[in-house]
């Protein structure tokens, strides 16, 4: 007799899949003529104190307040972190990590800091290119969860290619849409009172890891946009909890990595 498996159970998207974007795709508006970016990714457990105080130089002075104890234990909770350079010189990086949560495919962005430079548009897609390159060799096929923590709108710059976003203006979250706010709390460990029914978050004071971009154009954002983050305090720690779907033919498109 075989030996029997469990497999445990997957979440599935609340709704048919459907196109909902908050930010139009195509190129970042804004940018000035490009120059090549490349990515380095690699285990968290191979970065040395002087990569993070080089990264911890790039957000000095930041409304993010990432400081060295922070990028430390960065290091310690997530797996992978990449380097976004232009001519040798960090513009960017993240931390993050490839996981299954409930059997569905995520990637998971605990941090992310982006260099305030004309460039900066393109560091973040190369960026997020490589998230999207890692997620198609590790879960080829799938559609994939991208989960992270925004303090401002811009953070949903990240989100460009992604559909089905949540919280999204001018849509109720449903159950199964609102769990996945849960699960991504518990599994981002935040500290402080969470409501699922805005997907925010009320700090308790402390630095937290985000996606920290600021828009080359931030009077473009949507005011219905702006208005999700209303309330907010980025320097006491508040914060949205946002995802959205990679879906398994975008990431096709993602065979080689930005490096």
């Amino acid at each position: 007799m075989g030996v029997l498996r469990f497999r445990p159970p997957r979440f599935e998207r609340a709704t048919p899949r459907k196109r909902h974007r908050l930010v139009a795709p195509g190129n970042h508006a804004g940018a000035s003529k490009a120059m090549a970016v490349s990515v380095d990714t690699k285990d968290c457990t191979a970065l040395t104190d002087g990569e993070l105080e080089e990264m911890g130089d790039i957000c000095a002075g930041g409304p993010a307040r990432f400081d060295i104890g922070l990028l430390s234990k960065a290091r310690d909770e997530w797996v992978l972190t990449g380097h976004a350079r232009v001519e040798g010189k960090l513009q960017g990086f993240s931390f993050s990590t490839l996981e299954r949560i409930g059997g569905t495919p995520c990637v998971l962005i605990g941090m992310m800091s982006v260099k305030r430079t004309a460039q900066r548009n393109s560091v973040l897609k190369a960026l997020m290119h490589e998230h999207f390159h890692r997620a198609l060799m590790a879960f080829p096929d799938e559609d994939v969860v991208v989960g992270a923590k925004l303090a401002t709108p811009s953070g949903f710059d990240a989100f460009k290619l992604l559909d089905e976003i949540i919280p999204r203006p001018g849509h109720r979250a449903v159950g199964e849409e609102r769990a996945w706010g849960r699960r991504l709390v518990k599994r981002f460990s935040v500290e402080g009172a969470y409501d699922d029914s805005n997907f925010t978050v009320k700090g308790t004071g402390g630095v937290v890891g985000v996606i920290d971009f600021e828009s080359l154009k931030p009077e473009t954002i949507k005011p219905e946009v702006v208005d999700l983050f209303k309330g907010l305090k980025p320097s006491k720690g508040d914060c949205l909890i946002a995802h959205g779907w990679a879906m398994a033919e975008d990431l096709a498109k993602y065979t080689k990595s930005p490096g």
